[in-house]
């Protein structure tokens, strides 16, 4: 296992950014329709096919995922990839018509530097084409894709990814686009949240302080006072290789998501539009009960997982001003 997304048989995953814009997206591709659902806590999301995902309506199966920047213009990404699919031949079939499903959630980042002076049309369904033609089972993490302008409150943010196996062998692996409003360290140091979940010293194997101290639990939030509801996301996917009907994989949607609460403080703020979306391919059966418990468990730990070795990877943008990576620091 490379410990990505793509450790899931039948996932690709590509990037599309651009340096200047400071922005992008990153295309989840599924090599078949997968079960999904989606679990959303933050208060100020953006998501396109939301209402599909729900457990009460009929459609059960997606293609791709998109993921952006560019707040509420991001959203276009899905269109992009979208249009690749639909190229493929690739989608949901109704009599002669052909639809590609895709899912998608967006972060903002349109404060960071980058020159988001598009003119008539935003550039994120070309993107969102472009990540989806350059889907593979090898990705980059950090400042790519749709993590490129991605911030935290005190390190720059960027996209991670990680996996794991059940002890029955079941994977389950999960890609994050971190943009939160609070952070995923420690106070300023160098320790994440996510520490007692490490693999490998995968994010610098920094463990935790050795004592925590009132100011390292002191609120930090990017903004500050003058934080909106609209500006901070954390984003993630997590896929696993087990056999789940679309409310089995609600639920393991709703378990993962306590993984952000492992690895960002604070979370789910009203201040953040948090998403997570989890997916299906359907080759292990797995217990409901017991079985899909243990599932969710090990996703939350991924998901944590993720998200460290998002803000780990991530490189400083070049512009006045700009947060200084984990790595800058500490690395």
């Amino acid at each position: 296992m490379k410990n990505l997304l793509t450790d899931i048989a039948g996932v690709r995953v590509g990037h599309a950014d651009d340096k200047a814009l400071a922005s992008g997206v990153t295309a989840v591709m599924f090599d078949s329709p997968v079960v999904a659902a989606i679990d959303v806590r933050g208060g100020g999301p953006g998501t396109r096919e939301g209402a599909l995902l729900d457990v009460a309506n009929t459609v059960e199966r997606i293609d791709a995922i998109a993921l952006a920047g560019g707040s509420a213009f991001g959203l276009e990404a899905g269109g992009g990839v979208q249009a690749w699919l639909a190229g493929q031949g690739r989608g949901f079939a109704v009599r002669g018509a052909v639809i590609p499903i895709v899912a998608g959630a967006i972060m903002f980042d349109l404060l960071n530097g980058g020159h988001k002076a598009w003119g008539r049309f935003a550039p994120y369904r070309e993107l969102g084409y472009a990540a989806a033609a350059a889907a593979s089972a090898d990705f980059m993490l950090g400042s790519v894709g749709a993590g490129l302008g991605a911030t935290t409150a005190n390190f720059k943010g960027g996209l991670g990814s990680a996996s794991a196996a059940t002890q029955s062998g079941v994977r389950v692996a999960a890609l994050a686009v971190v943009n939160a409003v609070g952070i995923v360290t420690v106070g300023g140091g160098p320790w994440f949240w996510a520490a007692p979940f490490e693999i490998d010293g995968e994010y610098g194997g920094r463990g935790l302080p050795p004592a925590f101290t009132p100011d390292m639990l002191a609120m930090r939030i990017k903004g500050g006072a003058a934080a909106t509801a609209v500006e901070n996301t954390t984003l993630a996917v997590v896929v696993t290789d087990a056999i789940l009907t679309k409310p089995q994989a609600k639920r393991l949607a709703m378990i993962a998501q306590t993984g952000f609460a492992r690895a960002i403080y604070p979370v789910h703020a009203p201040l953040d539009g948090d998403v997570l979306f989890a997916a299906a391919t359907g080759e292990k059966p797995v217990d409901p009960l017991a079985g899909l418990t243990e599932l969710g468990m090990v996703a939350a730990n991924v998901v944590a997982r993720a998200i460290a070795r998002g803000v780990f990877a991530a490189t400083a943008l070049p512009f006045p001003g700009a947060l200084p990576a984990w790595q800058d620091r500490f690395g």
